[in-house]
């Protein structure tokens, strides 16, 4: 049985019945531009799938299937590189900055890699325990990452750069190396010298 028809005049892009033993949040358009490929993207908390004219109801239903499987697949590997980059960070404070520093019984709740930060590298929340690490440092090298995780991390209980903060930061050997790497990329990416900080 199917269910939900819709269609947008002038549109090349429609909807089409869905069958009901889909999920309520899936969404299918068919398109006369499409030949072959069907893809999905995310639009709020809806799954829209892209698909030819002319499909058949049992191969629309597989592609969504598998399109779906595929997208679940990709939030859980999503997840599980954050729940690594907590992991990491506080393995890297144990490490460098020693079990017993304040900063190693820091509460922290995520730390996670984010899309909107266009002017630093990476941020904290310290009410919240929460970390953001700039998506711009995936491809920074491992050292230069954990410079920003363990500079985060001290931010959770001094929120300035004040003698403190810079005693507990430079316990990483290689944190100064760092701060000259970031600077020149920051640097590069034109960001206003007031804002190259992270």
């Amino acid at each position: 049985m199917l269910s939900g028809v819709s269609s947008s005049a002038g549109s090349s892009d429609y909807v089409v019945p869905v069958a009901t033993d889909l999920p309520d949040h899936v969404e299918i358009r068919r398109s006369a531009r499409r030949r072959r490929t069907v893809s999905a993207r995310v639009e709020g908390k809806r799954v829209v799938v892209l698909m030819p004219q002319g499909l058949s109801a049992a191969a629309e239903r597989r592609h969504v299937e598998e399109l779906l499987a595929g997208l679940e697949r990709r939030q859980a590997r999503r997840e599980l590189r954050e729940d690594d980059l907590l992991t990491r960070a506080r393995d890297l404070v144990t490490r460098y900055l020693g079990p017993d520093s304040p900063a190693a019984t820091a509460e922290c709740t995520s730390v996670r890699w984010v899309t909107n930060q266009h002017t630093r590298w990476g941020s904290c929340t310290s009410s919240a325990g929460t970390i953001r690490i700039s998506d711009r440092l995936r491809t920074a090298p491992t050292w230069v990452q954990d410079a920003v995780l363990i500079h985060e991390w001290v931010h959770l209980n001094h929120p300035d750069h004040g003698p403190a903060f810079r005693a507990l930061v430079a316990r990483y050997p290689r944190y100064e190396e760092a701060q000259s790497f970031l600077s020149g990329a920051s640097w590069a990416a034109g960001w206003p010298s007031s804002d190259r900080h992270h």
